[in-house]
């Protein structure tokens, strides 16, 4: 396996962090470390920093300890899920980071593992955990969810038009034999859409696959709590970093964020108090896309989206930290 493989926007993710991570003693958070491509990146470009990476799929963790074992002390990795950056903050007594990235979806790792069941072009188990120690299957999913609930996960997660014509028939299917591998869910996502709507826009059974991935991992319910608790963790002049790979993703992300970025009183008032200032200012113009350029070093950034956030100010009630920053 390619461990080694390109990380999406690396240079524009260096550029958007660097004023924070310039600070001494400064933290960055990797969310998403997968297999360590951003952190030792950044780890290289800002070598007093120390960074923290976690991720809930443990085999990506281990090519990730491989990669970055040479920088020594300047590397935590936890086995942790992104929401629960601040129990892992808490646990190794950092009360506030300078940076956090999150390159949310499916690593190409988890793509490249046949066993993984995360790739719709070939034949594997029906699996999609991002971490294969908990949780159910999509197998699973497949096998005992009824029509409506089935439904509804392929309309919310897949954006999926015929989201009611394949819910039915995999119940239909699955009682003549239970769903177990791919290949089988791919014929049926094939056959239960109309022949015109099979012609454009690449497999027809891609948004299946993203709708089970996203409820397997509970991906959006755990970003929902995921990004106010980085940007909690921020000091003052810390900075987030967030790249999505669908519409989902970026619209949560920026609805999460957005309203942090207004004062909180009414839009009538004269003057704004100071404990009603806006804690964050947006880096981005919106939804940031890669260049034409990466796209053709690096297919997968095809789909990326980029925001970025600073925090101005702290929280009423945060307390100062002793080196000067808001903590």
């Amino acid at each position: 396996m390619d461990v080694t493989h390109t990380p999406v926007l690396t240079e524009r993710v260096i550029d958007l962090l660097a004023p924070a991570l310039r600070r001494p003693g400064a933290v960055v958070v990797d969310a998403t470390v997968g297999l360590g491509g951003h952190s030792h990146a950044l780890l290289e470009a800002f070598p007093q920093a120390r960074l923290i990476g976690l991720d809930r799929d443990t085999t990506a963790l281990e090519h990730s300890r491989r990669r970055l074992c040479g920088l020594g002390d300047r590397v935590d990795l936890e086995h942790a899920v992104y929401d629960q950056l601040p129990d892992v903050l808490e646990r190794l007594g950092v009360p506030a980071v300078d940076g956090v990235l999150f390159d949310l979806g499916v690593s190409s790792m988890q793509l490249d593992l046949d066993e993984r069941g995360f790739a719709y072009s070939r034949d594997a188990p029906l699996d999609m955990r991002m971490d294969q120690e908990r949780g159910p299957t999509a197998a699973d999913v497949l096998n005992e969810y009824d029509v409506d609930a089935l439904t509804r996960i392929l309309r919310e997660y897949g954006e999926e038009r015929f989201a009611r014509r394949i819910a039915r028939a995999v119940v239909t299917q699955r009682q003549s034999a239970p769903f177990t591998t791919s290949a089988r869910l791919v014929d049926l996502v094939r056959d239960a859409i109309p022949a015109a709507a099979r012609r454009t826009g690449g497999n027809p059974a891609k948004r299946t696959f993203q709708a089970l991935r996203i409820e397997v991992n509970s991906e959006l319910e755990v970003l929902e709590r995921a990004v106010p608790a980085a940007f909690d963790a921020l000091a003052v002049g810390g900075r987030l970093v967030v790249l999505s790979y669908h519409s989902l993703e970026d619209r949560l992300v920026k609805r999460a964020l957005t309203p942090r970025s207004v004062p909180s009183v009414p839009p009538d008032m004269p003057v704004i108090p100071p404990d009603a200032q806006p804690t964050l200012r947006w880096l981005t113009r919106g939804a940031e896309p890669a260049s034409d350029t990466e796209i053709e070093q690096n297919a997968r950034a095809g789909s990326v989206r980029l925001r970025a956030a600073e925090r101005t100010a702290a929280e009423p009630g945060r307390a100062h930290n002793p080196t000067g920053g808001v903590r």
